[in-house]
């Protein structure tokens, strides 16, 4: 490809499926080795440094000029009654802002029992073409996955706009034993001009100190204590069941009050139960377990009802 100008802005429109997003986010979260969100602005610099390789120009002169992202919200009646869902929701606003990200919220509709996101895909496509009707970009980004977007990228390619799509496919087996296959829209990929296999390139062994790729996910904050041999000494990993009170509660995991650590649990050790239906002081049952490095975790966690959990104090000597 014959060099642009280096002085030539290269505009640039993000626009996020933000239920696609979320999806792959939490798996890289929970499933993945990688144990760690996507990160937006780590997202943002990739997306710049790919274009700017792709188009043959500097990474300095390939800007961001607009961001948006959609999604389904629950009511604040309904998020109120899920936790600390109203809170993560607030933080990832928070996040979203600060990159200088559009947010555009749709309302999750109830139908035969099932909440369901309705109309993302027409709302995203509309306000994609229209901005890059009137702001002229030069490339559009989609991290979507649906084959419904191939009306857009049909449009826009008529416009002379060129078009990035963000793909991730992986497969999992999640904790009631089903597969979850995630895939995108092969038309999708073969419409655009520049198709980016993120799964790829996240998992390559030559890219494994790229901090292009590194810097796509979240840095990790240490918030509990590093374990050390004996911490755990007397502890029973037995695999009965044990009860007590969450002590805290984080961002997909969380800790159990019991000595002389509190126990570590993460969103996929629940069963039967929402992780965001719990919050600090509640009740629980688990059964202890060990991780990779021999750490006792709790396993098995179940939310127990207010007739369950008798306090030790309270127990009546027949």
């Amino acid at each position: 490809m014959e060099a642009r100008t280096q002085t030539r802005l290269t505009r640039v429109g993000v626009f996020y499926d933000g239920n696609y997003l979320l999806h792959v986010s939490n798996y890289y979260n929970y499933v993945h080795t990688r144990r760690s969100r996507i990160s937006i602005n780590g997202l943002h610099e990739f997306i710049c440094h790919t274009i700017a390789a792709e188009e043959n120009t500097d990474a300095k002169v390939c800007k961001i000029v607009d961001a948006h992202y959609f999604r389904g919200r629950l009511s604040a009646q309904e998020a109120s009654q899920r936790g600390n869902q109203m809170y993560y929701d607030r933080v990832f606003d928070d996040i979203l802002m600060s990159e200088g990200v559009v947010t555009h919220y749709l309302p999750i509709k109830t139908f035969s029992g099932y909440k369901l996101e309705k109309g993302i895909e027409v709302s995203m496509s509309l306000e994609a073409f229209e901005l890059a009707l009137h702001k002229q970009f030069d490339v559009v980004v989609l991290i979507a996955s649906d084959g419904d977007y191939t009306t857009l990228v049909k449009k826009l390619n008529a416009l002379g706009i060129r078009l990035m799509v963000l793909s991730w496919e992986f497969e999992y087996t999640n904790d009631e034993g089903i597969k979850v296959t995630t895939k995108t829209s092969q038309d999708l990929m073969e419409m655009v001009s520049y198709p980016v296999l993120m799964h790829q390139l996240i998992d390559a062994e030559e890219r494994a100190d790229d901090p292009l790729v590194n810097n796509l996910f979240v840095k990790p904050v240490l918030s509990r204590p590093i374990f050390e041999p004996g911490d755990y000494e007397g502890v029973e990993i037995d695999g009965e069941y044990r009860s007590s009170q969450v002590q805290a509660l984080k961002n997909g995991y969380g800790f159990i009050k019991f000595p002389p650590n509190n126990l570590f649990f993460h969103y996929t050790s629940l069963i039967e139960t929402d992780f965001n239906d719990l919050m600090e002081g509640d009740y629980v049952e688990f059964t202890i377990e060990t991780n990779e490095i021999g750490e006792p975790i709790a396993k098995n966690v179940r939310l127990m009802g207010q007739d369950e959990f008798v306090p030790a104090a309270e127990t009546v000597e027949e």
